[in-house]
């Protein structure tokens, strides 16, 4: 095996962070139904604790993958998000939270496989927005999604969402650089730019 992507996410219901008293904001946070310590407990298993189990399970089969080509080693690559690196919760604090944390997860693993002298790569790769269900809570027969383009025009640098050129641009990039190693990069249409880290 020479690619692991670890590509599962979860998200719950959204959060209003625009409450205007403590009181106000306690409730959205601690009382809040649709994102309860259950829903921040399944989002952290499958959107960071995941990763972690995947990877090391997979270790003996991408150390194989690396040892059977000299000038290749196998790679990992971890789909985290924008959400882990902007400094706003955008109205789901545990799922942003979690994004950070697998995006931190990833230097750790990339980290520790190398310390053990093992020739596997490790890289996350965080998108904007792309058209999913998770984005626009549904797909056609074809599973496939669909965002208008006019509803980033103003938002998003790029003028528009992404697409399916765009990431795959960027996975090509990611598992075939045999000199990056331990990164996570956004591909966002510059949408960290507009919304700051």
């Amino acid at each position: 095996m020479d690619i692991l992507v670890n590509n599962a996410g979860i998200s719950t219901g959204s959060t209003n962070t625009e409450a205007g008293s403590a009181e106000a904001l306690k409730k959205e946070l601690f009382d809040n139904e649709s994102a309860t310590f259950a829903d921040w407990d399944d989002i952290f298993r499958t959107n960071v604790s995941s990763i972690f189990f995947m990877t090391a399970a997979f270790l003996p089969l991408l150390d194989a993958g690396s040892n059977k080509t000299r000038s290749w080693s196998s790679t990992v690559l971890n789909i985290t998000s924008i959400s882990g690196m902007v400094k706003t919760s955008q109205h789901h604090p545990n799922y942003n939270a979690s994004k950070g944390a697998a995006i931190h997860l990833n230097r750790l693993l990339a980290n520790e496989i190398q310390e053990n002298g093992l020739k596997i790569r490790v890289n996350s790769l965080a998108p904007g927005v792309f058209p999913s269900e998770m984005t626009t809570q549904e797909s056609d027969e074809n599973q496939k999604s669909h965002i208008p383009k006019d509803k980033f025009e103003g938002k998003v640098p790029a003028q528009r969402p992404g697409n399916d050129r765009d990431m795959a641009n960027a996975v090509l990039f990611a598992v075939t650089n045999q000199y990056f190693n331990g990164q996570n990069f956004a591909v966002d249409g510059g949408y960290t730019l507009a919304a700051g880290q």
